[in-house]
């Protein structure tokens, strides 16, 4: 699994001209899934992404996690994440089928909620808009891959 992390002082997704989810301070997830990826991949995900200590203490200094800053998560489905750049027009064939990557997209956010944690969402394998107001910026590259 991938994830770019943004951390946004506000995110939102519009879908049709309707806003359908939006967060204040928090983490937008942009989640990929790969065909082999499994429910421990999304744990191991949620674990680290809900983890990360990118939010600024009274010090100034990147050391809250989301939780500590008090924050939410958008998270929101991204097959593009995958995308095979050998030529000019991108291939998807290393991104997980629907049937695969929907579950497992769907169990990432259960994870999180489970950590407590508010997540909005985006709607599996609509046309969105995303709405970001970025935060520093800070923006990661979480994978599962093994190297």
């Amino acid at each position: 699994m991938r994830a770019v992390v943004t951390r946004v002082k506000n995110a939102s997704v519009v879908i049709d001209g309707a806003t359908v989810a939006s967060i204040e301070k928090g983490f937008l997830v942009l989640l990929g899934v790969a065909p082999g990826d499994t429910a421990a991949d999304a744990e191991k995900l949620a674990d680290r992404v809900c983890g990360c200590r990118v939010f600024e203490d009274e010090a100034g200094k990147m050391n809250l996690n989301l939780a500590q800053a008090g924050g939410s998560l958008l998270v929101v489905s991204q097959f593009t994440l995958y995308a095979d750049l050998k030529s000019r027009r991108p291939g998807f064939t290393t991104a997980a089928r629907p049937e695969v990557a929907e579950p497992l997209y769907e169990q990432f956010k259960a994870f999180c909620r489970a950590r407590g944690f508010t997540v909005a969402c985006g709607e599996f394998g609509a046309d969105m808009q995303v709405i970001s107001q970025n935060d520093g910026p800070v923006t990661l590259l979480f994978q599962t891959e093994k190297a």
